[in-house]
Parts: structure tokens; C-alpha cells; sequence
């Protein structure tokens, strides 16, 4: 029995420093900022208002227009990156395929550029003078150049097309690691019973890709939600507030605006509450009762 108390002991000596870091650094800012949206003013000043913060949520057109932004965002990007991802993998899974390294390189290489630096970039290029504007009026397809940052609409589809371009790569990745364990026998037989391409796509490699496609599209959401360098670096949040998101008016209600740390914890814990939604409705889709 003592040895057995002894054991436990020297488990919990390796794993202190962890919990203690985890708690410390995870847990306690969690609680602290819900008491925080209890709470309005900054540093030493602030004074309990109790749900005043978040009643304020629902009569401020400045929240409300970053929610619908981040949303759209997240309704629009989320599945046409996870189906772009979906594609590249199974194309680049083919044995067959020549340079298959060269391209795998080339889709995953986004992912690991700066957030500010491929933002700056994006700007530069969708701007009036732009190569995306020369490319198009060289090939005639517009005669005049496109306001993609200073149109509402078409800063939102810049913005949707930086972060497709910058993550389909790495989503991609956990398709191409999980295609790779898949028997290729599999294919094989369903090739000789007459099984196109197409069926095979459908039939076998998404269904035996469920868990990773439920897991990409989670985090996808996660990190759609919390969207902030690409909208900050390349629009902004303008023209007026028709690009701004949640994370982009939480950063500004801290340090832009006169602050107001417990209304900004209050938008914070919007997102909170958005991605534990979410998350449970995409495991409820998927058909996972945990």
C-alpha cells in the first residue's frame, strides 16, 4: 500500500508543473474575464454593473455588424476550404501522380507564412492599381477595376479569399496523413465492382474520413470566429464596419476606444459561447452521441 501511495506521488510530481501552468494560464483568465463581463471601466476603476453589459450587446449596431461579419465568414470560408482541402488531398494521394512532393509543399507553404505579412500582401494585390485588377482587365473580363477594399461586398470576398488561401493547405494535410492509412485494397475492389472515381470519392474516402473532416471543420470554426490579422491588416474592419469582426471590435474596445475591459470580456465571451454552439451541432451532424 505505502508503495503504491509512493508510486502515485512520484506521478504527480511529473505532472504538477502542468496542471499548476494550465490553471494558472488557461482556467483562472477564463473565470476571471466571465466576472470581468460582470464588471464595466478599466484597471481600478471598475464598478459592478451586473448584466448591463450584456444587454448593451443587443442594442449595439457595432457588435451586431461584426457578428453577422464573422459569421458570414464562417458560413461562406469554412466549407469551401474544407472541400478544397478534401480535393487537393485525394489528388495528391495519387501514387501515380508525378512531383506530387513539389505540390504537396506548394499547398501546405501558406500555412506557415506570417498572418501580417500574407495580409499586407493580399492588400497590395487587391488594391485598385493590384495585379488581381491588371490580371483581370488584361484578360478583359472588367473594364474598369474592381473595388475590392473599399466595396462592402467585395472586401468581404478578399478577405474570404486570403483565409482560404492561407488554411486550405493545412487542412489538407490531416487528409493527406489519413488517406495514406486507408487500404488501398479498398479502392481496388470497389474499382472492379465498377465503382468511378467519383463513387469512390463519395463512398469510401469521405465516410472513412469522418473524424478528421469533423475535426478539421471544428477547428476551422474556432479559428474563424477568432479571425482578427487578416480583417485588421487588409481592410481595416472598413469600409465603415461591413468587415469588422468580433475579435477586430474586442481589440478595439480594449485599446482603440476609451477602454472598457468588462463590455470587451462581454464580446469576448460571445465567441465562447458561438464555438461550444457550434461545436456540439457539428458533433450532433456527425452523428457523435459523446
Amino acid at each position: 500500500m505505502k508503495q503504491l501511495f509512493k508510486k502515485n506521488n512520484i506521478g504527480w510530481i511529473f505532472i504538477i508543473i502542468s496542471v499548476i501552468a494550465i490553471a494558472l494560464f488557461y482556467f483562472y483568465p477564463m473565470i476571471d474575464a466571465l466576472f470581468l463581463s460582470f464588471q464595466s471601466g478599466m484597471g481600478a476603476t471598475l464598478t459592478f454593473t451586473g448584466l448591463d453589459n450584456w444587454k448593451r450587446l443587443f442594442n449595439d449596431p457595432t457588435f451586431i455588424a461584426a457578428l453577422i461579419n464573422t459569421v458570414t465568414y464562417l458560413i461562406v470560408q469554412v466549407p469551401v476550404m474544407i472541400l478544397l482541402a478534401l480535393l487537393f488531398s485525394s489528388l495528391l494521394n495519387d501514387q501515380t501522380l508525378k512531383f506530387r512532393g513539389f505540390f504537396r509543399t506548394a499547398i501546405f507553404l501558406p500555412a506557415v507564412t506570417s498572418l501580417v505579412a500574407y495580409s499586407v500582401i493580399f492588400k497590395y494585390m487587391f488594391s485598385g492599381d493590384g495585379i488581381a485588377n491588371q490580371f483581370l482587365m488584361n484578360l478583359s473580363i472588367v473594364s474598369d477595376p474592381i473595388n475590392f477594399l473599399s466595396d462592402p461586398f467585395w472586401a468581404k470576398i478578399t478577405i474570404i479569399l486570403a483565409i482560404t488561401w492561407r488554411w486550405t493547405g493545412y487542412n489538407m494535410i490531416f487528409y493527406l496523413s489519413a488517406l495514406q492509412n486507408i487500404d488501398r485494397s479498398i479502392y481496388e475492389a470497389a474499382k472492379i465492382d465498377g465503382a468511378s472515381s467519383l463513387q469512390q470519392f463519395l463512398k469510401i474516402t469521405i465516410p472513412m474520413l469522418k473524424p478528421i473532416i469533423l475535426f478539421t471543420t471544428i477547428t476551422s470554426t474556432i479559428g474563424t470566429l477568432q479571425i482578427f490579422d487578416e480583417v485588421v491588416n487588409i481592410t481595416g474592419g472598413g469600409p465603415g464596419n461591413s468587415t469588422i469582426s468580433i475579435s477586430q471590435y474586442i481589440f478595439d474596445l480594449s485599446f482603440k476606444y476609451t477602454p472598457d475591459f468588462g463590455y470587451a470580456a462581454t464580446v469576448a465571451y460571445v465567441i465562447v459561447i458561438l464555438v461550444v454552439i457550434l461545436s456540439t451541432l457539428q458533433f450532433r451532424l456527425a452523428g457523435d452521441k459523446k
